[in-house]
């Protein structure tokens, strides 16, 4: 017997991240190791995390739930992206959508030639060469066609969802109690931690009932049980630069067929999401409260909701951050108990399965190696950090100065890190993605430009091409992505023809 092996978890909480983790601990280990999972009905989930990215495509794909399945489990919708209304100023919109940006030339991203083009007066806004982005505003949607050639954007079209969180929850709770994870119910009173290494040994329940194991993975969300109140892992707190502390949120009536996209717009201290369901539309405001009270967020977003309110605006408060090890101990968190990103780029369902796959790849033997330790924390620290420039680019890059806080927004300093990124754009419109990060080149540059960053000049060897040359492709991409656009069925037929949820 190896006695170094690990041959027992204990996930703290439930809701998304804890049933999430054990689906994906329970189907990657196939019963080797004892699963526990310890939540209790009394005790609700934030319940924010509605929109996602297109991975979870790949998290549902590696746990062999088909999507027309998982579509109609969750009573999901599609998302090609999202619509920002005003963040650069009032009246503007743009999308920033999954997909590529037309196609490239050679060696030249397709956004240097667009460019050169648009400083002429040649080219469109950039969302009429996203396939994505035109599919959205004409309110068309279907997955990717096997009967076009791979060249053809319909060959490959990245989505994600919108989709009931609790429904996920529920349907992965199915799927890892099959295979083999236990559910304990109850509330945790107490952890015991060991005398000299402060390891979690255990945890007692309020009935009396304890229970050990040796990875812990800390699912409790807000309240860090294990990472924050027991081992005392600090938060550094990022809210200097996303102010942004509270949401109220109020499900409604759908009005209208589903948009496939989230709308994002900006109201005088924070923005509004609007996430359709196939059977309710999600709705919220988030808000910085040293700029707005609770009541005035709760009125204007009621003010603000497309169809009849089916419930009371709920508070839900929050600080944007994480903690400074994500991997303390025999602790993993995951989750909200890790950190908290606001969900204007839908990353939170996203940081949970990032958080998910990296302790899978870095799995530790019961001797909990520190080498795998600090490897997870580096690699988690460097997925927040460059979530969090993307996030502040939005604020940050915007004319708008109508309120308090749009002034701060606009005019505080930012991460040295953003303000390279921001640079090196400008200067030329080069974008380099660093590492395994997050958003890649054509997302930053949808929001770059969006947001009103225009770069002074474009790549040298843009600039040599024939003009014909450059027109020809561009004008041809703007052209090829209409046609696909044409040729796509409705959103709403495309659920109703193949994932319509049951009553």
């Amino acid at each position: 017997m190896d006695h170094s092996a690990l041959d027992s978890i204990v996930i703290v909480g439930g809701g998304t991240a804890g049933w999430m983790s054990a689906a994906a601990l329970s189907a990657a280990l196939e019963r080797t190791v004892t699963i526990q999972l310890i939540e209790s009905a009394d005790i609700g989930t934030i319940g924010v995390g509605e929109a996602t990215i297109p991975a979870l495509h790949v998290f549902n794909d590696q746990l062999g739930i088909p999507e027309v399945d998982f579509v109609r489990a969750v009573k999901a919708t599609f998302k090609l992206g999202i619509e920002f209304r005003d963040w650069r100023k009032a009246g503007d919109s743009y999308f920033h959508g999954f997909g590529p940006l037309g196609h490239d030339y050679g060696s030249h991203p397709f956004h240097q030639l667009w460019l050169h083009q648009y400083r002429q007066r040649k080219a469109g806004p950039l969302d009429d060469y996203s396939l994505h982005s035109v599919a959205a505003r004409h309110m068309k949607f279907m997955t990717s066609a096997g009967d076009v050639p791979s060249q053809s954007p319909l060959a490959n079209i990245a989505h994600a969802y919108h989709f009931d969180a609790g429904l996920y929850a529920q349907l992965l709770r199915r799927y890892a109690e099959a295979r083999g994870v236990v559910r304990v119910e109850g509330k945790i009173s107490s952890v015991k931690q060991h005398v000299t290494t402060g390891d979690v040994e255990s945890v007692r329940l309020e009935s009396g009932r304890e229970i050990g194991g040796q990875l812990w993975i800390d699912c409790s969300g807000l309240h860090a049980l294990l990472i924050g109140k027991t081992l005392n892992v600090p938060f550094v707190d990022w809210s200097h630069w996303l102010p942004a502390d509270r949401a109220v949120t109020v499900p409604s009536e759908g009005a209208g067929p589903p948009t496939p996209y989230t709308r994002s717009t900006t109201r005088p201290s924070g923005w509004q999401w609007r996430i359709p369901l196939q059977h309710r539309t999600g709705n919220g405001y988030v808000f910085a409260s040293a700029h707005c009270s609770a009541d005035e967020a709760a009125a204007t977003l009621l003010a603000n909701v497309d169809g009849k309110p089916l419930a009371d605006p709920r508070l839900i408060t929050f600080q944007t951050g994480h903690r400074a090890r994500f991997w303390d101990r025999n602790v993993v968190a995951i989750g909200l108990a890790s950190g908290f990103m606001e969900p204007l780029e839908s990353t939170s369902i996203y940081l949970i399965q990032s958080g998910i796959s990296r302790l899978l790849a870095l799995l530790p033997r019961a001797d909990f190696s520190p080498v795998l330790r600090n490897r997870y924390n580096a690699q988690m620290i460097f997925e927040f950090t460059r979530i969090r420039d993307f996030l502040i680019l939005h604020y940050h890059a915007t004319e708008r100065e109508d309120s308090s806080f749009w002034q701060y927004c606009k005019h505080m300093a930012i991460p040295d890190s953003l303000a390279d990124t921001l640079d090196l754009f400008q200067n030329s419109g080069r974008f380099y993605r660093q590492g395994d990060e997050m958003f890649a080149l054509a997302s930053w540059v949808q929001v770059m430009i969006g947001q009103g960053i225009l770069p002074k000049h474009g790549h040298p060897a843009v600039n040599v091409l024939p003009e014909a040359e450059i027109q020809s492709v561009v004008a041809n991409a703007k052209q090829v992505i209409a046609n696909c656009v044409a040729a796509m069925p409705t959103h709403a037929q495309f659920i109703e023809r193949h994932c319509k949820a049951l009553a």
